[in-house]
């Protein structure tokens, strides 16, 4: 696929995947601190940002994404990059650690470990937000230029979004307005829980402690569910904390991919697979 993407720096590889509706816009913030230790490559997901969606037929499932991440790697030479995701871009991080195709993972409020009800919420927060995403973009940019009426726009989200630019808030809401994959993807994680134990690989777990949308208590099953895991708390910072607190997230960041670079355990792909065996066996499951 042609996957878009922003690259910089130079340093051990560090790849970076959003969450849900966003873009790889949203790691900007961290970008240039991260740049100055590691080669940085910011990666728009199938069917968000500037990515195409998956093909016809194709479902946006882990294995389907974690194909195309295997077919990036391969295209850019990383062996076994570190990785860090928010949300759902920590539940691809963390999989893709469990299967061995990382050296190291840094997730920020990674989706996976909720409950029924708190998924009921979380798609019903960010379906509003969509909505709330189609207002005429003059009116969102009108609000959001107020820091009162922008907290009350995006306060379910980021933190503290009085501390993010206007422009960057109404491309944030245009993304999450056009995204082909938000539907698709929402329906196919309904089932979706982590269950791995990323034996072997260093993972780090990083929560806000003000994430209104998978609330702290998810936290506390990731720390169950992975107890060899790294826990840092994100003080003051909402789902989405990059731009809440950038000096504290890039640090985490950087600690967390600090690790040695870890040998491939194939040199062919997630389970065994090349990355477009694996798309197509993806496609035979839809």
């Amino acid at each position: 696929m042609d996957i878009v993407f922003e690259r910089r720096g130079d340093g051990p590889p560090l790849v970076l995947l959003h969450g849900i509706g966003h873009r790889w816009q949203a790691w900007r913030p961290v970008m240039d601190r991260l740049a100055r230790e590691r080669e940085v490559i910011a990666v728009d997901l199938p069917g968000f940002g500037a990515s195409p969606p998956l093909p016809d037929g194709t479902p946006y499932t882990v294995d389907t994404v974690l194909s195309v991440m295997a077919e990036l790697f391969e295209e850019f030479g990383l062996r076994r990059p570190h990785i860090a995701g928010n949300s759902l871009g920590g539940l691809f991080s963390l999989e893709a650690a469990d299967r061995g195709l990382v050296s190291s993972a840094t997730v920020l409020s990674p989706a996976g470990f909720f409950t029924a009800p708190e998924l009921r919420w979380a798609s019903t927060v960010l379906r509003a937000s969509r909505l709330a995403a189609r207002t005429p973009e003059p009116l969102i940019d009108l609000l959001a230029r107020s820091p009162k009426r922008r907290r009350a726009l995006f306060g379910m989200i980021y933190g503290h979004p009085d501390r993010l630019e206007a422009a960057e808030l109404l491309a944030d809401a245009r993304a999450l307005r056009d995204c082909a994959g938000f539907e698709p993807t929402l329906r196919a994680g309904r089932r979706v829980r982590f269950a791995g134990a990323c034996a072997d690989v260093p993972v780090t777990v990083a929560w806000g402690t003000r994430d209104r949308l998978l609330l702290p208590i998810q936290a506390l099953r990731a720390q169950q569910r992975l107890p060899n895991a790294r826990f840092v708390w994100l003080p003051d910072c909402g789902h989405v904390p990059m731009g809440d607190d950038p000096d504290l997230v890039a640090k985490v960041l950087l600690e967390g991919s600090s690790t040695p670079l870890l040998e491939p355990v194939r040199p062919d792909g997630p389970r065994g697979l090349s990355a477009e065996a694996a798309l197509d066996a993806g496609q035979a499951t839809a």
